[in-house]
């Protein structure tokens, strides 16, 4: 029952959220699960926070379709419209 309801609320909670904070989520759960089933708790946590971040940046991507991110001569990040076909 209780995973259950857990389940409930966690997809309660996303769908109101934006998809740098899904994948964030996302991230976490499914990192700390495998971490968990790797390891013990340690491996919990390190998994869940590996997990959160990866999906934070995985979402963040996904809310500029067709848009890259570059470097210039300089180190400089910019974005700007994905070569065709990419």
């Amino acid at each position: 029952m209780k995973k259950i309801l857990s389940a409930i609320l966690m997809t309660a909670a996303l769908a109101a959220c934006t998809p740098t904070q899904e994948g964030a989520v996302i991230g976490a759960v499914a990192g700390g699960a495998v971490g968990g089933a790797v390891g013990d708790t340690e491996g919990a946590i390190v998994g869940a926070a590996l997990g959160g971040a990866a999906g934070a940046l995985i979402g963040r991507a996904s809310e500029q379709p067709g848009q890259c991110y570059y470097r210039d001569s300089y180190g400089r990040r910019y974005v700007a419209a994905c070569p065709r076909g990419y």
